[in-house]
């Protein structure tokens, strides 16, 4: 197995979940990506996500749209990112997932040149949002051949049949989304059970969930059934917030997710539940 499946199933014989944050390459400043990777293992992430800045972000909201943005204005690139990574990949065990758009993966070498750079800089695992079902095949061979994990995104609107499908071409973990719509920080925690209990009937691969986690406590909500939780934009937003102060935002990043971390506990009084499990419908 590789690094991702090797963090799920190490987690999962140990009852735990996977913290997984999202950091935008080359935000908030230059040079930073290599310190957050290092950041985000030391508070307590299994796996980091690793944004690949693009002029027109798939289903982000104004955090991370506005970081990738800045990030292509200070001369941020694909191959920068991958040095980046690659200068630090032997120093972190975390494992490292790049989203990146297809586009970007035509336009470097296509889907087996991308995921052999991939891998020689130290990705584990890539997540490409904007890649169609139809069209996933050659992309999943080449991540394959390559040695990474090939992640594509379930919608909450997404028909039963084809998120199945959709499961079936993934490798590594699933990405399920937890609301419709498009990135960005929520008051509420997502109710995702039934959901999980859906494609659980499709899929033996973990499950991984974003989109609006933004507090220990929308962990905690999200784990209760879920194998992972993503967290981006509140994470992008305090990043950048720290750093336009001129504060430590490596610091500031590490400290949040560190307290999302405690989100993979369950609350005081509560019953923790096997790896894997979810509540019976019959339960609140």
């Amino acid at each position: 197995m590789g690094r991702i499946e090797d963090i799920f199933s190490g987690a999962q014989g140990e009852g735990r979940k996977v913290l997984m944050p999202f950091v935008c390459a080359g935000s908030p400043g230059p040079g930073m990506l290599g310190g957050l990777i290092g950041a985000m293992e030391r508070a307590g992430a299994g796996i980091v996500e690793v944004g690949i800045p693009f002029s027109d972000p798939i289903a982000d909201g104004p955090a991370i749209a506005s970081a990738m943005h800045a990030a292509l204005e200070g001369g941020c690139t694909p191959a920068g990112v991958f040095d980046e990574i690659a200068s630090v990949r032997g120093s972190v065990s975390i494992g490292i997932v790049a989203m990146v758009s297809v586009s970007i993966v035509s336009a470097m070498g296509g889907g087996e040149g991308f995921c052999r750079l991939a891998r020689e800089a130290g990705v584990d695992g890539l997540i490409v949002p904007d890649c169609p079902l139809e069209e996933s095949r050659a992309l999943g061979d080449a991540a394959r051949e390559a040695g990474l994990t090939l992640s594509l995104l379930i919608s909450p609107t997404t028909p039963r049949e084809r998120a199945g499908a959709i499961a079936a071409a993934s490798t590594g973990f699933v990405y399920m989304l937890a609301r419709g719509g498009i990135t960005g920080e929520r008051d509420e925690a997502p109710e995702i059970g039934p959901r999980v209990r859906e494609l659980r009937e499709s899929t033996d691969l973990p499950i991984a969930c974003g989109f609006g986690i933004a507090t220990p406590e929308h962990v905690r909500a999200v784990v209760a059934h879920a194998d992972g939780a993503i967290v981006g934009s509140a994470l992008v937003r305090r990043l950048r917030d720290a750093h336009e102060r001129g504060g430590n935002a490596i610091e500031v990043g590490e400290a949040f997710v560190r307290e999302l971390a405690g989100g993979l506990r369950p609350a005081e009084g509560a019953t923790e539940r096997g790896p894997g499990s979810d509540p019976s419908p019959l339960e609140g």
